[in-house]
């Protein structure tokens, strides 16, 4: 059977760059079906769900419904929800929890407030293990249900106390997707091994690139020059690494970046884009990053229209000369994007 995910994963389409943005997650425990609009479209309250949504807009606070691995009995009952709020910002990342009797009582945060990292008190800082959210969500897309409900199974079958499904990541064709909280990067094409090695980085407050979408705190350009500093100069300690600024140098010339065997981008049909990566030492580095169109087309979703999703190529890196390591210098771009 022929999936979204299986062509994205046969043209090697790069993962880098691909991450879901949100400065902020408040995620919200709510067992039972959901609908491809989950927050309007499940046992919570649909008002609630509307709200929720609204208060959200513009704010940097990306909302989602998650629930234990397992059955789903079809219950209506009222039950106490577990609420996490995480903030993604390096250097400044946190998450908390509270359980909740009424979802309403979410209606009093203030999401601007949220969205900038400020928690305002909200529950109590998550102290156990690190929290790994599973997309499931087959009425979004039906990879989402094949390849990610057996991957949040069975992670909770192997011990793993912080396994989640959550209704929606994006980025259907990397399925089995991943959210991993507190630091909030995501990745894609996971499997048990993958999932454990990022979580026992994730415990000792590093991060493993393989596999890795990005950062949910940078934009999509933001997400692949971290990555890529990441990749060059083997630093993996999170929270280390900040995106300062993006400057758009305009579009190149149009031809095929020859991107290896599988998926190739055409160039010229986005901005080339230059961004400032920041580590806490001192160093920074400039990251020279090319949007390209996938080609050749691919669903990305099950039954959707073939189309050239864009994708985040890192063409340059170079240390710029003001951090301690003396004069600038160029490192080869070959750094992979997944």
């Amino acid at each position: 059977m022929s999936t979204c995910a299986t062509a994205s994963r046969d043209l090697a389409e790069p993962l880098a760059g691909t991450a879901a943005t949100a400065r902020t997650w408040l995620l919200l425990e709510q067992p039972g079906p959901w609908g491809a609009k989950a927050l309007k479209s499940s046992h919570l309250d649909p008002e609630v769900g509307r709200a929720l949504e609204k208060a959200a807009e513009g704010t940097g606070v990306r909302i989602a419904l998650i629930r234990r691995p397992g059955h789903h009995p079809d219950r209506h009952t009222p039950r106490r929800h577990q609420v996490y709020v995480g903030h993604t910002a390096p250097g400044r990342a946190w998450l908390r929890g509270a359980v909740l009797d009424d979802p309403r009582r979410l209606m009093d945060l203030d999401f601007a407030a949220l969205g900038a990292g400020d928690h305002g008190g909200f529950g109590a800082p998550h102290t156990g293990a690190p929290l790994a959210f599973v997309c499931t969500n087959g009425k979004r897309d039906r990879c989402c249900a094949l390849l990610g409900r057996p991957l949040a199974a069975a992670l909770t079958a192997s011990g793993e106390e912080g396994a989640w499904e959550i209704t929606h990541l994006g980025g259907h064709r990397f399925s089995p997707t991943l959210l991993v909280l507190p630091h909030g990067y995501a990745y894609g094409r996971m499997d048990v091994p993958a999932v454990k090695e990022v979580l026992e980085a994730a415990r000792a407050d590093r991060v493993v690139t393989e596999g890795c979408r990005g950062n949910s705190a940078w934009d999509r350009p933001g997400q692949a020059a971290e990555l890529a500093v990441r990749t060059s100069t083997g630093e993996d300690t999170a929270g280390t690494l900040r995106v300062v600024g993006t400057e758009d140098m305009g579009s190149r010339g149009t031809g095929s970046n020859g991107a290896g065997s599988g998926d190739k981008g055409s160039r010229g049909t986005g901005p080339r884009l230059e961004v400032t990566v920041a580590h806490t030492d001192g160093r920074r580095w400039l990251v020279t990053v090319e949007q390209a169109a996938s080609l050749p087309p691919r669903p990305e979703s099950c039954g959707a229209a073939l189309a050239s999703p864009a994708r985040m190529d890192v063409v340059a890196i170079r240390s710029l000369p003001d951090g301690p390591g003396g004069p600038g210098y160029e490192i080869p771009a070959t750094v992979p994007s997944e």
